[in-house]
């Protein structure tokens, strides 16, 4: 009960970061620190130019790939067969709701905050949405930790449930860094897409663990 309690916890801390993030863009008081670190990415002779070879940028590219809706999607898509394929249809249904619904509300967030792409540098890929928050940065949380914490509550082990938490941690910070770098978020977007998917995911593995309990859930 303490580690679901921490959890529900923990989600309302993020969410209030998240709001602090919010507030401050909304203001336009980040302004400074958002132009601060976008050109702390780029070549000093260049601000279209991000740091690095073209090698990096083709990397920055792979690494922001991770977080895009077709690599999430069939990521879930491929757990919730592998569930149900298991008949363990209750789980299946949680993951699908938990990223279908984190999905959701980043596409909500994004329609009310309606915040413009940066302007300040160029792009290195294409963008079509809103800026804040990063759904990329978002929903790489709520699909990483969420299959993460799952992954994590089958090992044994407390180094292997580490080690997977700390790899679905690592691969949802690389994911939104590569925002930043190639140019297409603000770091304020990145950091309350973090801050929101941290939320999201948190709270629907706090749901999951007291569902378990009360045997409701595989």
């Amino acid at each position: 009960m303490r580690r679901v309690t921490s959890a529900f916890v923990s989600a309302g801390i993020a969410a209030l970061a998240f709001l602090a993030v919010a507030l401050l863009v909304a203001a336009g008081d980040a302004a400074s620190f958002d132009e601060a670190v976008l050109l702390a990415f780029r070549e000093d002779a260049d601000r279209d130019d991000p740091l690095g070879s073209h090698q990096v940028e083709e990397i920055a590219r792979d690494v922001t790939g991770l977080g895009g809706t077709a690599v999430l999607t069939g990521l879930t898509l491929a757990v919730v067969v592998a569930f149900a394929l298991r008949r363990k249809w209750h789980v299946a249904v949680y993951v699908a709701l938990a990223v279908a619904g984190g999905a959701l509300a980043s596409s909500m967030l994004k329609q009310l905050f309606d915040r413009p792409r940066p302007d300040l540098v160029a792009h290195g890929q294409d963008v079509y949405t809103a800026s804040f928050p990063s759904g990329h940065s978002m929903l790489s949380a709520v699909t990483f930790l969420t299959l993460g914490a799952l992954l994590a509550g089958a090992q044994q082990e407390r180094h292997m449930r580490a080690y997977v938490l700390a790899l679905a941690i690592l691969l949802t910070v690389a994911v939104g860094v590569s925002r930043v770098y190639l140019g297409v978020h603000w770091p304020t977007d990145v950091l309350g897409g973090w801050a929101a998917g941290a939320a999201w995911a948190l709270a629907c593995w706090a749901l999951a663990r007291q569902l378990r309990r009360r045997g409701r859930l595989e």
